[in-house]
This record gives structure tokens, C-alpha cells and sequence, in this order.
């Protein structure tokens, strides 16, 4: 399974009055970098919300944010009847003391501290709901990255595909351009010198032939076709690999560029740099 660095994925789930919320969105990175952003009552999660991503997940920069907020339908206040009662009778008796007949006075006794409350946080429950929820949200992310990563991976066969086209293009090339350097080149000796040295001619065109000689370079290009898919294949954590692999083909394409003597291969290995290019921008993005 091909797996890649750029996915999003939320998850949600009411909670005795409370919904809570997991986002978690990726990117590319080279290493895996994990950026949780929790509610104060939750910042104790930390560690563990690193912890499962690491276990899941191998590269990319990954925010990921926790939210959660009361039901307004579930945020009645309670009232401290046995504290209400007690500062009751205590107004009564020091109204009898300072022979005050006057009645208790309600909204006095509601300033009170500790009289009015509101529903306690049961963080011991947040925690446990909020990691299951956060396990969710990451399947849901890993499931988006694998379906974007299969499409990677179709990409990047269609490159591979026109890397090999290009291959027997300059194998088909190679003959007729080898005799019409050949030919050329015997010209050229021929107008300069009226007799020209055997022994010279050979030596000029077994230097051209090294020069000419790209055999090595396009072995090694189908050989490191045949290692990417391999690896395509393979799955799992690919990325660098892969991004290692685009280094040595970009370097035998390179050289091939370099020993061109004719616009057919020269623009052969033009093509074959915009395709490594176009699988390497891809490969960017591969876990």
C-alpha cells in the first residue's frame, strides 16, 4: 500500500453534553513531525496523542486539534440546596440578633460563593472518549492517504512507462547515428588531409565511438524502472527510497544528455528529465 503525506480527516462524537472534535490535517515533510493543539483541561493527552500517531504514521507534518464544547440544552446550573438552606437560617438568626424582621433576601443568598454551579467536567471520561475518537480520526486520515497514494503510484507507472519509451527510442537511434557520425567524420579527415594516416582514423573513430557509447547509461536506466516498480509494488514506507531512485535515474539521463551527438537523443534525454522531474514532484508526497 502506497501511502500519501497530504490527507485531512475529522471525526466528532456527542459526549454526555459535550461534543468533541478531532481535524487533523497533513502535509509533506521529511520526517514526521506531529503538532497536537488541545483544550487546557485535555493538555495531559499530549504524550499519548504523539505516541498514536507515531505508531501509525512514519512522515509528514501533521496538525492535529482537539475541540470540545458543552450543549447549551445540558448547561443548566445547580443549585447547592443544603448550603442555601444552611446561609438561610444563618440570615434569620442574625436578623433576630440585630432585631431585623425583614425577610431573607434571595439574590444575596445567590451571590453567595458556591451556592449557583454548573455541571462538573468529567475529565477522567473526556480523556478515554477523546483517544478512541482520536484512533477514528486517524484510520480516516491513513484510509485518505492510501487512496491518494494509489493514485501516486498510477502516475508514476505512466512516467515509467514513457521512460521506457524513450529507451528504445535512442536504442533504435544508436546504429544509424554511429554510422553517420562515422561517415562525417571520415569526410572531414578527407578534405583536410589528401592521404589520410589509417592508424589516425581508427584511433579518431574509436573515440567517437566511446563518446557515442550510451549502452551503460540506458542499462542502468531500465534497471532503475524496473527497481521503482518493484518498490511501487512493495508499498509501505517508500517515500525516500523512491526519492533516492529519481537521483540515479536524473543522473543517467543526464549523461546520456551529455554524450549526444544528434537532436533525436538529445531531445530523448530533454523527455526523460521532465518525466524524473514529474515523478519526482509526486514522490514528494509519498510517505
Amino acid at each position: 500500500m502506497i501511502c500519501s503525506m497530504t490527507a485531512f480527516a475529522r471525526a466528532d462524537r456527542p459526549l454526555e453534553g459535550y461534543g468533541l472534535v478531532w481535524e487533523i490535517k497533513a502535509v509533506n515533510h521529511r520526517y514526521l513531525e506531529v503538532s497536537p493543539r488541545l483544550p487546557d483541561a485535555l493538555r495531559s493527552l499530549e504524550n499519548a496523542v504523539r505516541e498514536r500517531c507515531r505508531k501509525r504514521l512514519a512522515r509528514g507534518k501533521v496538525e492535529i486539534t482537539l475541540r470540545y464544547q458543552q450543549d447549551e440544552s445540558d448547561a443548566a446550573l445547580e443549585l447547592n440546596e443544603p448550603l442555601v438552606k444552611q446561609l438561610s437560617d444563618i440570615s434569620r438568626r442574625v436578623g433576630d440578633l440585630v432585631q431585623h424582621s425583614g425577610q431573607v433576601n434571595p439574590m444575596e443568598i445567590l451571590r453567595h460563593p458556591g451556592v449557583l454551579s454548573t455541571r462538573q467536567l468529567d475529565v477522567a471520561l473526556l480523556q478515554r472518549e477523546s483517544l478512541t475518537l482520536l484512533d477514528e480520526a486517524l484510520q480516516s486520515l491513513i484510509d485518505t492517504r492510501s487512496r491518494e497514494g494509489e493514485q501516486l503510484g498510477k502516475l508514476i507507472e505512466e512516467r515509467l512507462d514513457g521512460i521506457i519509451v524513450q529507451v528504445e527510442i535512442v536504442k533504435a537511434a544508436i546504429p544509424r547515428i554511429k554510422e553517420a557520425q562515422r561517415e562525417r567524420l571520415r569526410s572531414r579527415i578527407q578534405d583536410v588531409i589528401d592521404s589520410p594516416d589509417p592508424d589516425r582514423l581508427e584511433q579518431e573513430l574509436v573515440l567517437l565511438a566511446q563518446k557515442m557509447d550510451v549502452d551503460e547509461e540506458l542499462d542502468r536506466l531500465l534497471t532503475h524502472v524496473t527497481e521503482v516498480r518493484r518498490i511501487l509494488k512493495k508499498g509501505g514506507h517508500i517515500g525516500r527510497r523512491l526519492d533516492f531512485l529519481m537521483q540515479e535515474l536524473n543522473r543517467e539521463a543526464n549523461t546520456l544528455g551529455s554524450k549526444s551527438v544528434d537532436s533525436e537523443t538529445t531531445a530523448a534525454a530533454v523527455e526523460l528529465k521532465v518525466l524524473i522531474e514529474q515523478m519526482r514532484e509526486q514522490i514528494q508526497n509519498i510517505e
